[in-house]
């Protein structure tokens, strides 16, 4: 069997490293950019779909949040028909560092698809849609404190 997973994993693992390196002159580490993209890409997001959209538990979404906010990158309103639902929002300190983050992304993406034509680069989005949404249901099945049958 081939080793894709493998070699996801290793892209994405030498892309966190060299994300949290850079990061640090602006304070964000342990892959809270991704959280703070997210949040000014969508403003009002609720933490729930921000944990599922990242692919993390809640717990880990939460400090990431708390921390973010400790910060000053986001902020935390209150949804005016639900006060006990928090929508994320960014500060002007997370608007601030957000083109810095979208250029480093857009950066990485060029870099990792050097030398694939147009046609290679869909092909490979197309590919890797299919096999995130088939991880995804064994995700959400362990996520609800089911095992996976091997």
């Amino acid at each position: 069997m081939k080793e894709i997973l493998r070699e996801i994993g290793m892209i994405a693992r030498a892309l966190d490293s060299i994300s949290n390196i850079e990061f640090k002159e602006i304070d964000l580490t342990k892959g809270q950019y991704l959280y703070l993209v997210r949040i000014c890409e969508q403003p009002g997001i609720i933490q729930e779909k921000l944990a599922e959209m990242i692919k993390v538990d809640r717990t880990t979404a939460a400090r990431a949040i708390q921390k973010l906010e400790l910060q000053g990158f986001i902020e935390k309103r209150s949804d005016t028909a639900n006060k006990k639902i928090k929508l994320l929002f960014p500060t002007p300190k997370g608007l601030d560092v957000y083109p810095f983050l979208k250029r480093e992304g857009e950066h990485s993406n060029k870099v990792a698809l050097s030398g694939l034509s147009d046609e290679e680069t869909d092909t490979l989005c197309q590919l890797l849609y299919r096999v995130r949404k088939n991880v995804e249901a064994d995700w959400e099945l362990v996520k609800k404190g089911k095992k996976r049958k091997y």
